[in-house]
């Protein structure tokens, strides 16, 4: 489901999906994120890496908040015309967990040395401007900028 929830004269809007939070519905995610990059004119560059670190917070979401359960995960988008700034924000009601708390690994070893897990959230926050994570009221909530 896409609501466009809401539109000032200024230009500022957010719209968002709800979806169940399943590698199945990686596409609709990406589709919709795509979708909105496109209307607001982002680079190719911009939309490659918005789409990397979509799919990694989607697929960790999908795999790991629910764990053998099927719960919702809502993606957020909010950009203002002028301001420049995109932010896409992951809110879903499993297993609180917040990813920035791991250890960035050490990408100076090669991949036989290096320990399973983590490169996911190193990409994105090498690709994003800023990544902030909260848990509130029984939901985790994770958002990114990026400035376009």
């Amino acid at each position: 489901m896409v609501r466009k929830v809401a539109k000032n004269m200024k230009g500022k809007y957010m719209k968002e999906i709800t979806v169940e939070a399943k590698i199945e519905n990686l596409d609709k995610v990406q589709s919709f994120i795509e979708e909105q990059l496109e209307s607001i004119g982002c680079s190719m560059k911009t939309q490659l890496q918005v789409n990397v670190s979509v799919e990694e917070l989607f697929v960790n979401i999908a795999r790991y908040a629910y764990q053998d359960k099927v719960g919702e995960a809502t993606v957020k988008l909010d950009y203002s015309q002028g301001d420049t700034i995109l932010e896409i924000t992951f809110v879903d009601e499993g297993v609180q967990y917040n990813p920035l708390k791991k250890e960035d690994p050490d990408v100076t070893l090669s991949a036989e040395e290096r320990q399973i897990g983590g490169l996911g959230i190193f990409l994105v926050k090498k690709n994003m401007d800023d990544i902030k994570y909260e848990y509130k009221d029984g939901k985790n909530i994770l958002s990114i900028k990026k400035k376009i």
